[in-house]
């Protein structure tokens, strides 16, 4: 079972992110689950969302403490969040940025400046830019389900096709 962990803010899309992992993943014959945890429910306020993929049915729908993948919609959350906490050996990170943070050498790191991408396709809700369909364009990229699916489900989700661009873009931009 491959495991995730995504940090978010509240309003970034990082629950509907996780949703659309799930549902990609299930387009391309695995099976699938995604669940959030929340806090406070406010926008803003930082949020946690798991994925869990496998070929086998997946049973446990709960938090995730040792995951094999984190993922940083924000790295702001990074200042209050221990969020390589649990992360495997060998794991990877995926981060939201244009930055070269520095991460323990034990994992990979891969990174696109999704919020560039979402203001450049000017996918913003009450000002802030929405993050969660150029994630699907990178993770695809990376591997962990196939571009087609994560296109499809993120049409499934939003009708725009700036959301669907703003994947195109994230996939391109892609750095390990």
């Amino acid at each position: 079972m491959f495991e995730i962990r995504i940090h978010s803010r509240g309003g970034q899309g990082g629950v509907t992110a996780a949703r659309m992992m799930a549902a990609a993943a299930v387009k391309d014959g695995k099976f699938a689950t995604a669940c959030p945890f929340y806090g406070a429910e406010r926008r803003g306020a930082p949020i946690v969302s798991f994925v869990r993929i496998d070929d086998a049915p997946v049973r446990i729908y709960s938090q995730i403490k040792k995951p094999d993948m984190i993922i940083v919609l924000d790295p702001t959350v990074m200042e209050t969040v221990d969020v390589l906490d649990g992360l495997k050996e060998g794991g990877s990170i995926f981060i939201n940025t244009h930055e070269d943070l520095k991460f323990p050498p034990q994992f990979k790191v891969y990174k696109a400046d999704l919020t560039g991408i979402a203001l450049k396709e000017n996918l913003l809700v009450a000002g802030s830019p929405i993050v969660n369909t150029p994630v699907i364009g990178a993770l695809a990229k990376i591997g962990l389900f196939t571009r087609s699916s994560g296109k499809e489900s993120i049409a499934e989700t939003f009708a725009d096709v700036r959301n669907i661009n703003a994947a195109e873009e994230a996939f391109k931009e892609v750095e390990a």
